[in-house]
């Protein structure tokens, strides 16, 4: 049994490269689809590392700069009706692992879930110091939980008045039993857990070493060049090396460069976005949530997601993401800033071609850092795989057919968007947790557990990465390394699914959704915390 904090990892899981700004740990594209099990080593791994001091927005998207990028969090609702905020692995065939946390302090479980409001686990919060990482092998071997004692150590945090109305689910992934359950069938809003689904298709319908293409091509006529979308939202504004909140994202330098490498003066820039269609809103989205800072219209070529601040997890957005990337790159390339949308001539000829991340790498930006934007162009690749249309209905109705396809059931379930900033999104905690315990299988010879393990190592860390970077440091601080999970938060929603290592090493799957009214959000989630780390603390 582990005796020192740890946070769950699994095999492929990259923890020894050093963090880019926002936290998102990758690894450099597998070659092989399930290799040996990775042996262990002790690693270190500073968990919040310094941000760099970012540069001037780029000019083409006006925003405010700041000092320093902010930490990752989802946000928090100041008070109605403002709203909202959302925010890869290689597998092997048996063996998970466990990050052992050292060098934190490690502090007593004080239960007051009964109170109005979530009890700190601390005195005072953790410091953001660097923690020393081990890895420690964990399976099924771990002392089986039993239903009555996970019921015995829920049975506090999940009577807090401010979880209510609460639902959820914890199961045992290498039995399939389920060992607490409320409400678990009732579709609820999941806010940005509906990433899971859409992480879950993405990994399932696509290959996970594909890369998504910006081009520039030959226009109709002598000087006009075109820049064609090819379902890239991470193209950077920044020079190469210079990072954003996309780790090896490509640039619109390097694009630029090679279409002056081409030969040939350049008079005018266009762009076509014909990839995608239909509206760059979902039903039930805020249109505050553009300007705010949280999503730009979907559309398949955009500097940074839109972003005025490419090193900014919310910054205000454009609202014409691909006019934008085209007057960059017309800015580079010294010509008129001035760019029109048109369809380019098939078989034109490619004067630059740059290619973003992985498919599963982009898996695992979207869910550590919640975003929207890829959560989105990733639900419309799904779609374009499957022959449907590339719109919001079609991305729905392609997330729905593969996840259907490979067992899961959503019969129930309403999917409007890829990010969960719609309302309109229902889906009941049973259908996340059995996404997750598809994932966490001990055993990956099933097909769809070896496609679909990416995506518990893309979940975020408590207190150490993505999302969960700044929680778990008062309330639930005894799953402090230990709970990895994919939150969500709307007005009046907060989520929270994902798996945690009990004392005995087991691993377990819990999806907790509370649709509570509470105003403060940062206080239902504190709740929420402190039933992932109670079951952290069952030896039961």
């Amino acid at each position: 049994m582990p005796d020192e904090p740890s946070w769950p990892t699994f095999d492929g899981d990259e923890v020894d490269r050093e963090p880019p700004t926002v936290q998102v740990r990758r690894p450099d594209p597998p070659t092989m689809r399930i290799p040996a099990p990775v042996p262990a080593t002790p690693v270190r791994v500073p968990p919040k590392p310094a941000a760099p001091t970012p540069p001037a927005p780029p000019t083409e998207i006006k925003s405010e700069p700041e000092p320093v990028p902010e930490p990752i969090t989802e946000r928090e609702e100041p008070s109605p009706p403002t709203r909202r905020r959302k925010r890869p692995f290689v597998v092997a065939a048996v063996v998970l692992v466990v990050i052992a946390l050292a060098g934190t302090a490690v502090v007593g479980t004080q239960r007051g879930w009964f109170d109005a409001t979530p009890v700190p686990t601390t005195a005072a919060p953790l410091p953001p110091a660097p923690v020393s990482l081990s890895v420690k092998g964990v399976g099924a071997d771990g002392k089986q939980a039993t239903a009555a004692g996970v019921r015995a150590v829920l049975a506090g945090p999940a009577a807090n008045g401010l979880l209510a109305p609460l639902a959820g689910l914890v199961v045992d992934p290498a039995t399939g039993a389920a060992l607490w359950n409320q409400g678990e069938t009732t579709p609820q809003t999941p806010a940005s857990t509906i990433k899971v689904l859409t992480a879950a298709a993405a990994l399932l319908a696509l290959d996970h070493s594909a890369q998504f293409s910006t081009k520039v091509v030959r226009g109709a006529q002598p000087g006009v060049v075109v820049l064609v979308g090819g379902g890239d939202p991470t193209l950077s504004s920044r020079p190469a090396g210079e990072t954003t909140v996309y780790p090896g994202a490509p640039t619109v330098d390097d694009l630029a460069a090679q279409v002056r490498a081409s030969g040939g003066p350049v008079t005018q820039v266009q762009y076509d976005v014909s990839r995608y269609v239909g509206p760059g809103t979902a039903p039930g989205w805020d249109p505050s949530d553009v300007p705010n800072g949280y999503v730009a219209p979907i559309e398949p070529v955009m500097l940074d997601g839109g972003r005025g601040d490419p090193s900014k997890y919310d910054t205000p957005r454009t609202a014409t993401p691909a006019a934008a990337a085209a007057l960059a790159l017309a800015q580079r390339l010294g010509v008129p800033s001035s760019a029109t949308p048109v369809v380019a001539s098939p078989g034109a000829e490619v004067l630059g071609e740059v290619k973003s991340a992985t498919v599963e790498q982009l898996v695992e930006n979207l869910m550590q850092i919640s975003d929207n934007v890829l959560a989105e162009t990733m639900a419309r690749e799904v779609a374009k795989a499957r022959g449907l249309e590339p719109s919001f209905a079609g991305a729905a109705q392609a997330v729905r057919q593969v996840l259907t396809e490979h067992g899961f059931d959503l019969s129930t379930s309403t999917v409007v968007d890829g990010s969960g900033l719609s309302p309109n999104d229902k889906v009941p905690a049973k259908l996340l947790a059995d996404v997750l315990v598809a994932a966490a299988k001990p055993d990956a010879a099933d097909p769809k557990t070896a496609e679909l393990r990416p995506l518990l190592t893309a979940l975020p860390v408590a207190g150490g990465s993505g999302t969960l970077a700044t929680r778990y440091e008062q309330w639930g601080a005894g799953g402090r390394g230990w709970v990895r999970a994919k939150t969500g938060t709307l007005t009046s929603v907060n989520t929270l699914a994902g798996v945690v290592v009990d004392v005995d090493g087991r691993l377990l799957v819990f999806t907790f959704m509370s649709l509570s009214p509470e105003q403060n959000n940062s206080l239902v989630r504190g709740a929420l915390d402190e039933m992932a780390a109670a079951l952290r603390t069952c030896g039961c």
